[in-house]
């Protein structure tokens, strides 16, 4: 077998950041100061004067849910739909885990972490999607003490999904220090965000580090698959027998949770792979 194996190139990626930290240290006037924003706020924080004027400077409009599947579904018509958005805030993200978590303690239960467990899928499912999403993402966090060896405290984390950090490629400690707001960089996969430096933390200190192009350009829709393909894909799967294994592959390959959400060039592989399998007079 030949290998595969190409020359790396840079991407220009879109800019994907936790911001965390305590009440009143400036995580959301930075948000908010990103252009056009499309604003899910979980906590109605965002009703305040300041912020809504800040939002209407620029073109950025909100939508108010704590609810993970209306989360889910407005992410979704941001991926596919034509629009003129181009950052996503959820502010904070911690709301919308915390109520994901007791409801489905409720209706599983607690014991062993199931229902963490469970709502832990139900995150990695989302942040599938938000990696997807050709707009800037800022996902604000409540923060909490960090422990150590016999409970000492090191300092702040977030407080939301364990795995959170993994996903993005900026994760910021943001520190109100007297009136100044301090960023504390954490972890970074970007040049201009090197570990364990701190800066003034403002939307034009962030763009100075990074891309201005990048942040500002235009969002592009995702076109998904169509049901006919999905329908096509289903039938040559049981038809090859395909194992779960390989299917789940592609599907993690393309970060969807099901073959609906797979994007339409993506899909059509699959078929296309899938059909060059079936036997001669089949």
């Amino acid at each position: 077998m030949s290998l595969r194996a190409v020359k790396p190139e840079s991407v220009q990626k879109r800019l994907k950041a936790l911001f965390y930290g305590n009440s009143g240290v400036g995580k959301t006037i930075c948000s908010l100061s990103f252009p056009k924003v499309y604003l899910i706020d979980t906590e109605k924080g965002a009703e305040n004067e300041q912020y809504t004027k800040l939002l209407s400077k620029n073109g950025g409009s909100i939508f108010q849910t704590s609810d993970f599947d209306e989360l889910i579904t407005e992410i979704t018509s941001l991926l596919t739909e034509k629009h003129e958005y181009k950052t996503l805030v959820i502010d904070p993200l911690t709301t919308v885990y915390n109520d994901l978590v007791e409801r489905i303690g409720l209706k599983l239960g607690t014991e062993f972490g199931r229902h963490i467990n469970e709502a832990n899928k139900h995150m990695k499912h989302l942040c599938s999607l938000l990696l997807r999403l050709d707009m800037n993402v800022i996902i604000t966090s409540h923060s909490k003490n960090e422990y150590g060896t016999n409970m000492a405290v090191l300092g702040q984390t977030y407080d939301c999904y364990k795995k959170l950090d993994y996903l993005f490629d900026l994760v910021l400690e943001i520190q109100k220090r007297g009136p100044q707001r301090i960023a504390l960089i954490k972890k970074s996969r970007i040049e201009g965000f090197p570990d364990g430096d701190s800066f003034e933390f403002s939307y034009d200190e962030m763009t100075s580090r990074y891309s201005r192009d990048v942040i500002e350009r235009e969002a592009v829709a995702q076109e998904l698959a169509t049901p006919e393909q999905v329908t096509e894909c289903h039938r040559l799967i049981a038809l090859l027998k395909i194992s779960p294994e390989m299917w789940q592959k592609w599907l993690d390959k393309s970060d969807s949770a099901n073959f609906s959400e797979m994007p339409k060039s993506s899909m059509q592989k699959c078929i296309d792979f899938l059909t060059s399998k079936i036997p001669q007079g089949v």
